[in-house]
């Protein structure tokens, strides 16, 4: 058995004990935070997306073996190795987050991840069920740097424990942490589909990312969050809740009156359209902001 695989066989029994006691907390406290269909779903898009990573393993190990070839650095010291690899995908997940909601031909697989109405940690596991075919491509970089194949891959597991156990309710904000890590506080805006809120804290572990490029964001007490999707609400049958992006991105293109405008439908930031029908999110807090 692999690092990797004695990791999430390690994390499991955490998973369960957590989301048991927060189901119970929530039903106890009548909070509603659990949908027993939505938590299914969760499960069913997670075992798709472990399905189609699993398939993936071997190529994208294969694709960043030959990259790590010709690595630029050899690191002599393991303390290094490892906190630089840690820093280092940290940032690359922040790209790779920030370009899943800035595109929509990316966002067509991201949504799934942010289309339950509910935040609990069962939606820590509701994932992009496509994600595995080109999340490879953004280790490439790594593996120049001298980081090993199966060694991205295992701190993308560990930092991805931490990704699922922020997705809760329960924690309020943590004080002078809000400015170091992805607290839950933060990530709870992540999700939101206040106008203020949209496309904000893209950071896994660290929210230093954030706050260097612009798109970091406190929760406001003042202002409750709305989970969900923004422009609408979708039919959660299996099929569409992993494909109704994509569906509808055909649908606009029909409008659209040139092959140039169909092609912007694919790779313009969600909510972009030929003719104001619909608005991105940065053009909807540029209107917030002048009101």
């Amino acid at each position: 058995m692999s690092v990797e695989e004695w990791v999430v066989t390690l994390s499991t029994p955490t998973y369960i004990i957590l989301i048991g006691l927060e189901f119970l907390l929530s039903h106890w406290q009548k909070r509603k935070y659990y949908d027993i269909a939505d938590s299914v779903t969760n499960v069913y898009l997670m075992l798709l997306n472990m399905g189609l990573d699993l398939l993936l393993r071997v190529f994208t190990i294969a694709v960043l073996m030959f990259f790590y070839q010709y690595r630029f650095f050899t690191f002599e010291s393991a303390f290094w190795y490892w906190f630089t690899l840690f820093i280092a995908e940290d940032l690359v997940f922040y790209w790779l987050h920030r370009i899943d909601h800035t595109s929509r031909f990316f966002w067509a697989v991201h949504v799934t991840h942010h289309s339950s109405p509910y935040f609990n940690l069962t939606t820590g596991f509701r994932s992009s069920v496509f994600q595995p075919v080109y999340r490879f491509i953004y280790f490439i970089p790594l593996a120049l740097l001298g980081y090993k194949a199966l060694d991205i891959f295992l701190m993308y597991s560990v930092t991805q424990i931490y990704g699922i156990i922020i997705h809760t309710n329960y924690v309020g904000k943590l004080g002078f942490l809000e400015k170091i890590l992805v607290t839950p506080s933060l990530h709870r805006v992540h999700h939101a589909t206040n106008i203020k809120y949209l496309d904000k804290n893209m950071g896994m572990v660290l929210i230093i990312w954030d706050m260097l490029f612009g798109t970091y964001q406190e929760e406001d007490e003042n202002e409750p969050i709305e989970y969900g999707l923004f422009q609408k609400e979708i039919k959660r049958d299996p099929f569409n809740v992993v494909f109704h992006e994509w569906i509808s991105i055909f649908q606009d293109m029909k409008k659209a009156p040139d092959w140039r405008t169909k092609l912007k439908y694919f790779f313009m930031p969600p909510g972009w359209s030929h003719d104001g029908s619909t608005k991105t999110s940065k053009e909807l807090q540029r209107e917030l902001i002048k009101k």
